[in-house]
C-alpha cells in the first residue's frame, strides 16, 4: 500500500482543510463538496484525511463493519453474539463515476436465490464505506441512477437491495466527500443539498507559495516514506487535536441567541427547507470544539454560514455560488446582540472580532481574515445592460463601447427529442435502452445477470422440469434459463446550439428575446442531463464558442457575453457544427446529437450564400442528424427563410412563441430527421 501524502504538508487551501477537519470532528455535519479547478490538491487532501480519522471498533468477521457495542439487528452477517470488537483504521472508499449499480450497492446471486432460496449477497461499496469515508471524485459526472442510490442511502443511513422479491438491507452511514470541477457541469440540486459544507479551491497566485507546493511534491515523489516521516510529528499533533475536539463536542453549548442568528441567516438568504439551519448549527458547534471552546460564538455562526450556505442559495444552475458578506454581517448584527442565551458577559457576538477563535478556531489549519469565497469574477446576479446594442460592429467586440445585450427572462420550453431508440448515457430527453426504466422484454444475459425477468425465466425453465427430475414444489432452474430484463428509459443527448449573431439579429429587443430562448433551452438541457455545445456565426466566419461539455452554466456565460453585428455566414455556422458533431461521434458514439439552429434564416456574404447554406443543411440531413430551427424572424413581413432551412435540414421549424411550453400552437414533441430509416 502506497504512503499517502501527509495532510499537514498541504500548502494553503485553508478552507478545504477546515471543511474536512470539521467533518472529522463531527461527522454529523454531513460531508463536504470541494469545487475548484484541476490540480488544486482536492483528491490529495481527501485521501490524506483518512490517516487522521480515529480508528473504529468492528465485530470480527462482519463484512458490514457493525459496531460491537450496538450491532445492526438487520445485518446480513448477523445476528452477532456478544464479543470483543477489533479495531481498524477508518476506510476511505472511492466510488468511480463509471461504477455499476451492483458495484455500489452489492449484488445478489439470483440463480442461488431462485433455486436454493438463500440470500447469497456480495456487499458493495456502500457496505465498505459504512462508518468511514465515501469519496466521489468528479461527483458531478456521476450517473443519475447512482445519484439516486446515494441519495437514498444518505437519507436513510441504510442500503436496500431488491431483486424480484428477494431483499437485503444493511446499515450505510458514511462521511460523503465529493470533488468536482464546475467547468464540467453542475450537480443535481438534490445531491448538492446532501453535502453539509462546500468549499471553493483555486491555485495560489503567490509565487513563494507555488514554489513551496512544487518543492514538497517533488520531495514526496522522491521518497514517500521519508517525506511522511518528516511530517509525522505534525500529523500526530493534528490527530490528537481532532480527538480532543471530538471529546469536547458533547459539552459545547449552542445558546438560543446563536440559534436565532442561524435561523435569521438562513431566512435572509432564502435557502430551501430546514437542512441548512441544522447543518449550520452542527458546523458552528464543531467550530467551537475545534477552537477548544464550550460555547458557540457569532464568529462561529459566520464561519458556518460561509461553509454551509453558498451551495444552497442557488435558484437555478446559472447562479454563481457564494454569499453577500455585507448582507451576512448585517443579518448577524440585527439578530445577535439583543439577547445572549446564558446572560454571560458576551456583549458583542458580531462577526468582526478576530480573537483566537475568529473564523473557526485559528490554526492549524484555518487562517483568520481570508474568508471571502470567489464571487465577483463572475459578476454575481447583475447582467450587463447596454444602453444600445451597436448592431453594425464589423467583428467581435474587443474592448469597444458596444456591450452584449442581456437575455430576457427564461421560460419553460417544449420537449425537443431525438426520434428512435438510443443507447446513450442515462438522462431525461430521448427514448433509449437503459439500466433503469420500464421493462419492455427479455434477452439472454451477456455476462453477470443484473435485472432478472422473472416471467421469462420461469417460461424458459418450465418445459424442462420433468427431464430435470423435479420432485418437489421448487422450480429447477439452470443458468441457461435465466433471462435479463430489457428496459426502456430516457437518455441524455448532445444538444449543439448554432446561434446567429449577425447584424440582422442585432435589434436590442429581438436579440434579448433570442438569448432568453436559448437560455431557456440551456436550462432544459441541464434538467435533462444533456451535454451542450455552442457555435456562433457573424461577420465573415463561425466559431466554436463552447466545445461540447456537461457544464451548462458555462454555455450560459458564453451566451450572455455574445456580441452581435456584421454579415450572416449561415453556411459557415452549419459547416462548423458539422465538424463539431463529426469529432463528437468519434469521441462519444453512443450519445445522439440534436442540432438547434437559432436564426431568422437569412444568409449573406460570399457567392451564393443561400445555396451554400442549403447544401450545408443537406449535409446534416444526409447523416441523419436530428434538428430543429428556432425561427427568430419578426415583424409583419416574413420571408419564411427559417422554414426553408428546416426543410433542407430535414427537421422542424418553430417560432419563439411556439417554443414555450404553455403555447397552444406548434406542439413540438419530436424532431424528425429526413432520410432516417424507419
Amino acid at each position: 500500500m502506497s504512503t499517502p501524502y501527509p495532510f499537514t504538508a498541504i500548502v494553503g487551501q485553508d478552507d478545504l482543510r477546515l471543511g474536512l477537519l470539521l467533518n472529522a470532528v463531527s461527522p454529523a455535519v454531513g460531508g463536504v463538496l470541494v469545487r475548484g479547478e484541476k490540480g488544486t490538491a482536492k483528491s490529495t487532501a481527501v485521501r490524506a484525511l483518512a490517516a487522521l480519522m480515529p480508528e473504529v471498533s468492528v465485530v470480527p468477521g462482519c463484512r458490514f463493519s457493525c459496531d460491537p457495542v450496538s450491532p445492526d439487528p438487520a445485518c446480513p452477517d448477523g445476528p452477532h453474539a456478544e464479543a470483543a470488537g477489533v479495531s481498524r483504521a477508518a476506510r476511505t472508499v472511492e466510488l468511480p463515476v463509471g461504477a455499476s449499480e451492483d458495484r455500489l450497492v452489492g449484488a445478489l446471486d439470483i440463480e442461488r436465490a431462485l433455486s436454493e432460496g438463500v440470500k447469497a449477497f456480495e456487499p458493495g461499496l456502500l457496505a465498505d464505506a459504512h462508518r468511514g469515508i465515501l469519496y466521489v471524485d468528479e461527483v458531478n459526472l456521476l450517473h443519475d441512477h447512482l445519484v439516486d442510490l446515494l441519495l437514498d442511502a444518505a437519507a436513510m443511513g441504510a442500503s436496500y437491495v431488491e431483486r424480484e422479491g428477494v431483499s437485503v438491507r444493511h446499515a450505510a452511514r458514511f462521511l460523503l466527500v465529493g470533488t468536482m470541477n464546475p467547468e464540467e457541469g453542475e450537480l443535481r440540486p438534490q445531491l448538492l443539498d446532501r453535502f453539509g459544507l462546500t468549499v471553493e479551491v483555486a491555485a495560489s497566485r503567490d509565487t513563494e507559495e507555488r514554489v513551496e507546493v512544487v518543492r514538497r511534491r517533488l520531495a514526496y515523489d522522491d521518497d514517500p516514506e521519508g517525506f511522511a516521516a518528516r511530517w509525522a510529528e505534525e500529523e500526530s499533533a493534528l490527530r490528537e487535536r481532532i480527538a480532543a475536539a471530538r471529546a469536547l463536542l458533547p459539552r459545547v453549548v449552542l445558546g438560543d441567541g446563536v440559534l436565532r442568528q442561524i435561523a435569521a441567516t438562513c431566512a435572509a438568504f432564502e435557502v430551501d427547507g430546514m437542512r441548512a439551519d441544522i447543518v449550520m448549527a452542527r458546523t458552528a458547534t464543531a467550530l467551537a470544539a475545534w477552537a477548544g471552546r464550550e460555547e458557540v460564538t457569532a464568529d462561529d455562526v459566520r464561519q458556518a454560514a460561509l461553509l454551509a450556505l453558498p451551495h444552497r442559495r442557488r435558484r437555478n444552475p446559472f447562479d454563481a455560488p457564494g454569499l453577500d458578506e455585507d448582507k451576512l454581517d448585517q443579518t448577524l448584527d440585527e439578530a445577535g446582540p439583543q439577547e445572549d442565551n446564558d446572560g454571560d458577559d458576551d456583549p458583542d457576538p458580531g462577526p468582526d472580532g478576530g480573537g483566537d477563535g475568529g473564523g473557526g478556531g485559528g490554526v492549524p489549519p484555518q487562517a483568520d481574515g481570508d474568508r471571502t469565497p470567489p464571487q465577483g469574477s463572475e459578476g454575481d446576479d447583475t447582467p450587463s445592460q447596454a444602453p444600445e446594442s451597436a448592431p453594425d460592429a464589423p467583428g467581435r467586440s474587443a474592448g469597444a463601447e458596444q456591450q452584449p445585450v442581456a437575455a430576457a427572462e427564461p421560460f419553460r420550453t417544449k420537449v425537443l427529442s431525438v426520434p428512435g431508440l438510443g443507447e446513450g448515457a442515462a438522462g431525461r430527453r430521448s427514448r433509449a435502452r437503459t439500466a433503469q426504466g420500464r421493462t419492455t422484454g427479455s434477452v439472454r444475459p451477456q455476462g453477470a445477470l443484473t435485472k432478472l425477468h422473472l416471467a421469462a425465466t420461469v417460461q424458459a425453465a418450465a418445459p424442462h422440469q420433468h427431464a430435470r427430475g423435479r420432485s418437489g414444489r421448487g422450480l429447477v432452474v439452470r443458468r441457461d434459463d435465466l433471462r435479463q430484463a430489457t428496459r426502456e428509459g430516457r437518455e441524455g443527448n448532445l444538444v449543439l446550439f448554432v446561434v446567429d449573431a449577425s447584424g440582422s439579429m442585432a435589434a436590442r429587443q429581438r436579440m434579448s428575446a433570442v438569448k432568453g430562448a436559448v437560455l431557456s433551452l440551456l436550462l432544459d438541457a441541464y434538467q435533462r442531463r444533456d451535454k451542450v455545445g455552442l457555435v456562433t456565426f457573424r461577420g465573415k466566419q463561425a466559431e466554436v464558442a463552447l466545445p461540447p461539455t456537461s457544464s451548462v452554466d458555462a454555455a450560459a456565460a458564453r451566451l450572455e457575453s455574445l456580441p452581435t453585428g456584421g454579415r450572416t455566414p449561415l453556411a459557415a455556422g452549419l459547416l462548423k457544427a458539422h465538424d463539431v458533431l463529426r469529432v463528437e461521434r468519434l469521441r462519444d458514439p453512443s450519445r445522439r446529437p440534436l442540432l438547434v439552429v437559432v436564426t431568422d434564416g437569412r444568409a449573406t456574404g460570399g457567392p451564393e450564400p443561400v445555396a451554400l447554406a442549403g447544401r450545408a443543411g443537406r449535409l446534416h440531413r444526409s447523416e441523419g442528424t436530428a434538428s430543429v430551427v428556432v425561427d427568430c424572424e419578426s415583424g409583419y413581413v416574413r420571408l419564411g427563410l427559417a422554414g426553408e432551412l428546416a426543410r433542407e435540414l430535414g427537421g422542424t421549424a418553430v417560432t419563439l412563441d411556439e417554443l414555450r411550453a404553455d403555447s397552444i400552437a406548434g406542439l413540438v414533441k419530436d424532431v424528425t430527421a429526413a432520410g432516417r430509416a424507419a
